[in-house]
């Protein structure tokens, strides 16, 4: 069993630790994290039936992967990008570490307008590792225990966990001895080399979401997902040189907007009937999972994969077109899951997630428990056989290397927790006003601060929730409330204000 002591400020310098086995005993472990991937965006079936998604998409090396290692069916996150990776990182809920919505300009709220509630002071400038920034969240990175016990760490792709001009927007800031094209935008501002990712040709930035770096591919006909795989692939070769054990988090920027035709996929798409948004929606799909199957053959080509743990993992549900496009939905769906990013729904949570380690996992196989993105943190330290650390913040996740293992979940009986109180788009509709979630075994309550009502549904017989049965089930819909706003004051959590009388929106059992 882990032990976490928490520490003050004063003693981050005491964070260094020696290694107390053979570097080489220790696996390598490959984080492979795919930006707004919805659970069934993919030929491998998360749900107990395949779906029209499952035959519109191709990943064979999704299929690959999960025929050498464990699915998880019932894998969570947050529903926006900077709050999932925050949690990740800090090990924390983001009711304790209030990064909410999604960041990019120092001291700025990207929360929209609404003309009833404003979103609380919430921390837009992410997470931390130092004192002294304010709105941020301060916190020890597992990368930082990870790089003190002897590991090479290296971070590829998409960072945002912090706004710009704060130290957060660095990934090396939190123990990353190499960041590739990681910086505080949390989308690209196009795929095409051709375009040099957001740049003039002198260089300048055109638009904020440009990516850094990656100039060699200026020009060429690169696609942002393969520019990021050979730059992974190269910076591995350096690791082995090392002779430690390394840390590879491979975040890509797909399958992000804006939907740019990779045109290695495109045309097999078109052909099968695809209009043109789906069919580059789609080659966005494949050209990430041609990256998996790039790392998968390399660290077979460098006698690796044994000793290398390789974690698939979204890090929050798909887009749908609603409410953002005026048009019928049928693009591009979460199905059978309810609603999209952003979403209080199963589709802005639910993430496909596989993790193959060999000689744990049992190949082939499928785990119906559910566990959260906090969960990551402790569960790799745990992979890294790392035992006693010291962090500067409580750690709310739970390891699931016991499931790896084919255990009883040590998270078995748990229940998961969401904060949500901004405004992310002007459309409150489809489960996107601000919100917190319980979900408690098949329960699951969802309460809307701004209009204090409550929903609640039983995943396991309505995973598309459709029957909100609050009526119904007043003991249970009281019981979840007192449990969910118990857990939302413990972590000190933050609701939205009525502008009308300036008060803050109830707590579920307050209403």
């Amino acid at each position: 069993m882990k032990r976490i002591q928490i520490i003050s400020f004063a003693t981050i310098p005491l964070l260094l630790s020696s290694c107390s086995k053979e570097q080489s005993l220790r696996p390598n472990i490959i984080l492979f994290m795919v930006d707004d991937m919805g659970w069934e965006d993919t030929s491998l079936p998360f749900w107990e039936k395949r779906t029209y998604l499952n035959d519109r998409y191709e990943t064979p090396n999704m299929e690959r992967l999960a025929s050498q290692g464990m699915m998880f069916t019932q894998a969570y996150a947050s529903s926006i990008s900077s709050p999932t990776r925050c949690s990740l990182l800090t090990g924390c809920n983001a009711a304790r570490h209030r990064v909410t919505n999604w960041t990019l300009h120092k001291n700025h709220s990207e929360d929209c307008y609404d003309n009833q509630i404003t979103a609380p002071d919430w921390n837009c400038n992410g997470i931390c590792q130092d004192t002294g920034v304010n709105n941020t969240f301060q916190a020890t990175s597992f990368v930082q225990i990870l790089h003190n016990n002897g590991y090479h760490t290296i971070h590829c792709g998409k960072a945002h966990f912090a706004a710009n001009n704060t130290p957060g927007e660095n990934p090396c800031h939190f123990g990353f001895d190499v960041n590739i094209a990681g910086h505080a935008s949390g989308g690209p501002a196009t795929y095409l080399g051709k375009e040099n990712y957001g740049h003039d040709d002198e260089g300048n930035v055109w638009n904020p979401f440009a990516i850094p770096g990656l100039k060699k591919y200026w020009g060429t006909d690169t696609f942002l997902t393969e520019a990021l795989t050979l730059e992974t692939m190269h910076a591995l070769d350096s690791a082995i040189s090392l002779k430690k054990p390394f840390f590879l988090y491979l975040a890509h920027y797909a399958v992000h907007v804006p939907w740019n035709k990779d045109m290695r996929y495109f045309q097999k798409y078109k052909d099968k009937g695809l209009n043109d948004m789906q069919a580059a929606y789609a080659s966005l799909i494949e050209g990430v999972d041609k990256s998996l199957g790039d790392i998968m053959d390399y660290l077979d080509k460098n006698g690796l994969s044994e000793n290398s743990i390789i974690i698939f993992m979204s890090d929050n549900g798909g887009m749908t077109s609603e409410p953002y496009w005026n048009t019928d939905d049928t693009w591009k769906s979460n199905y059978p899951l309810r609603s999209g990013k952003g979403s209080a729904y199963e589709g802005g949570i639910r993430e496909p997630m596989i993790v193959k380690w060999d000689g744990v996992t049992k190949p082939n196989t499928k785990n119906d428990n559910y566990l959260i993105i906090e969960d990551f943190y402790p569960t790799i330290l745990d992979m890294a056989d790392i035992k006693d650390y010291q962090t500067i913040q409580p750690v709310d996740g739970v390891s699931f290397v016991s499931i790896l293992k084919g255990k009883k979940a040590v998270s078995a009986n748990r229940d998961l927790f969401w904060n949500s109180p901004n405004v992310w788009t002007r459309d409150c509709g489809h489960g996107m006003g601000p919100h917190c979630i319980i979900r408690s075994g098949d329960w699951k309550l969802i309460y809307f601060y701004k209009t204090e009502t409550k929903e609640l549904y039983n995943i396991k017989d309505d995973i598309m929730e459709q029957n909100n049965i609050a009526d119904s089930e007043p003991f249970i819909v009281k019981k979840l409330s007192a449990e969910l706003s118990d857990y939302l004051r413990s972590v000190d959590a933050q609701k939205p204000v009525f502008k009308g009388t300036g008060f803050e929106c109830a707590f579920p059992d307050e209403y």
